[in-house]
């Protein structure tokens, strides 16, 4: 038995979980923000930074902006950008009125690299060899295989599924239950390992796998799942995710 607890498989979030952008894009706008005269204070960021994690995982706000704008254009990302001034206590007014210069500073001054964490290459390894079957399960548009070969992990993986190969968004169910399929195993049987606790663990908890949320940053201190602050602590979380 590879685990305890009769899991056979698991499954990754790609972007935020075993990729990050270094520096972090939405602490480069906080910190933008902030030498525009936005509040800075501890809590408040917090709390918008979890705002942005609700709203990412398929929002109705994020369906409403989408098709009032377009996806991800000029003019998406501006009123993202008032959006997430409100959260950080901007009246409305002053928002719209930073919003193009935040706009302008994350799409010609932040130009972030790709970060794979130390411990992701040797984790996924000892799973791999243990025998767990692993997948990674992304919100991208667009197939990541050549990325994940890029960057090193694909040789860890049975599969790599993205949202629109299958037209359904993390935390709709059915994007879990295509995975399960084409691993081979029932959802008792899998774990879904993600950061962001809107789309990936109330998800996998929907579509019955049983989730581990990532919060190094300990966003969601009361998250009804096992939380690891990295990867490399993973392997003594499966234990207790049941």
């Amino acid at each position: 038995m590879l685990s305890p607890n009769g899991f056979q498989a698991i499954l990754f979030d790609l972007d935020g979980t075993l990729r990050h952008n270094r520096p972090p894009s939405f602490e480069v706008f906080l910190e933008h923000a902030a030498r525009l005269g936005a509040p800075s204070h501890p809590q408040l960021r917090r709390q918008v930074t979890r705002w942005t994690h609700y709203y990412w995982a398929m929002s109705p706000e994020l369906a409403e902006d989408s098709a009032r704008f377009g996806d991800l254009n000029e003019d998406f990302w501006e009123y993202y950008a008032v959006r997430c001034l409100v959260h950080l206590g901007q009246p409305l007014a002053r928002a719209h009125a930073l919003a193009p210069e935040m706009n302008r500073y994350m799409s010609e001054e932040h130009q972030p690299q790709d970060w794979i964490p130390e411990d992701v290459r040797p984790t996924l390894e000892m799973l791999k060899a243990t025998g767990f079957r692993l997948g990674v399960l992304s919100n991208r548009d667009e197939p990541c295989n050549a990325y994940l070969e890029e960057v090193d992990l694909l040789k860890y993986l049975d599969l790599a599924l993205v949202a629109g190969e299958v037209d359904a968004w993390k935390p709709d169910p059915r994007i879990f239950q295509h995975a399960l399929q084409r691993l081979g195993v029932t959802p008792s049987q899998a774990v879904y390992v993600g950061d962001n606790y809107f789309a990936d663990i109330l998800g996998a908890q929907q579509a019955g796998l049983h989730p581990v949320l990532i919060d190094p940053d300990g966003l969601f201190p009361d998250a009804a799942c096992p939380v690891i602050r990295s990867i490399a602590e993973l392997p003594a979380s499966l234990d207790h995710s049941r």
